[in-house]
């Protein structure tokens, strides 16, 4: 009797532990390759170096700029009306695709 409780015990647990693994390493792999996207602050895109160098190509300056610590918080949306038409439709759709070719796999 011990025998089958103690079996069960351990084929349940064994079970468990399979389905577990499958969607961890899903969560994971997600926490590994964060999404960015117009939305995003800009500090959040230079903290990834990847994403910083989205921003330099197609936004040269943005990241050097004197003001920076003052829209680093600002999305590049927020951003784009006070940008004087330096930040275009053009440029945020360059911006987009480069943020959405990092998670590509």
């Amino acid at each position: 009797m011990i025998r089958i409780v103690l079996f069960t015990v351990f084929a349940a647990s064994t079970s468990v532990a399979a389905c577990t693994t499958a969607p961890d390493v899903q969560v994971s792999k997600l926490m590994v390759t964060p999404t960015y996207t117009l939305s995003t602050p800009i500090q959040r895109l230079v903290a990834d170096p990847a994403a910083k160098a989205v921003l330099d190509r197609e936004l040269p300056g943005l990241t050097t700029h004197e003001r920076y610590d003052q829209f680093k918080g600002m999305s590049l949306l927020a951003l784009k009306p006070f940008s004087g038409g330096l930040i275009n439709d053009e440029r945020l759709s360059a911006v987009d695709v480069g943020l959405k070719a990092l998670v590509a796999p």
